[in-house]
């Protein structure tokens, strides 16, 4: 049943008892309901990542209350922090490991555009490195900011192809 309004919703009929929707949706809805991140936290934000995870915030709305530090059991790589010339390759090294489909969040200043660093030494934006997917502004960004990158990240996985990206076994 689709609820007027929302448009991220699993969107199907019941008809006698039997409930129909597209594969698109149906698949959408579980991976962005299932979200698994991968937590980064280089710096100062990685304090506002961890309280994301507290009763107060509680991710576990999203279905993501398990952070993942296995880049094979993740699907979203929250980057929170500055990221060094020294480290990138470390962190791009743990984007390659995962597995498809998978997401990027930078989370604050430094992670999307160096913050307030401008030396040969910090990176000036993640996004030189890895295809992010929603960016989080603040220095450091309070908790609710990474909610609603959640809630963005789970509309853009809404619009995704997603059927016939499956293999036939």
């Amino acid at each position: 049943m689709t609820i007027p309004g929302d448009e991220i919703g699993y969107d199907s009929r019941v008809e006698g008892g039997v409930v129909t929707s597209r594969l698109d949706a149906a698949i959408n809805w579980v991976r962005g309901h299932s979200i698994w991140p991968m937590p980064m936290g280089l710096a100062c934000c990685g304090i506002e990542l961890m309280a994301v995870g507290a009763s107060r915030f509680d991710i576990g709305r999203f279905g993501s209350e398990v952070m993942r530090f296995s880049p094979r059991q993740s699907d979203c790589m929250i980057v929170a922090g500055t990221v060094t010339y020294k480290m990138a390759p470390a962190v791009r090294r743990i984007y390659d490991q995962m597995a498809e489909p998978k997401w990027v969040i930078a989370m604050g200043a430094c992670a999307s555009t160096g913050g307030m660093y401008r030396s040969y030494a910090t990176m000036q934006g993640v996004d030189r490195i890895l295809p992010v997917d929603v960016y989080v502004s603040g220095c450091p960004p309070r908790p609710e900011a990474l909610l609603d990158a959640f809630i963005q990240l789970q509309r853009k996985i809404a619009a995704e192809p997603s059927a016939k990206n499956l293999v036939p076994a």
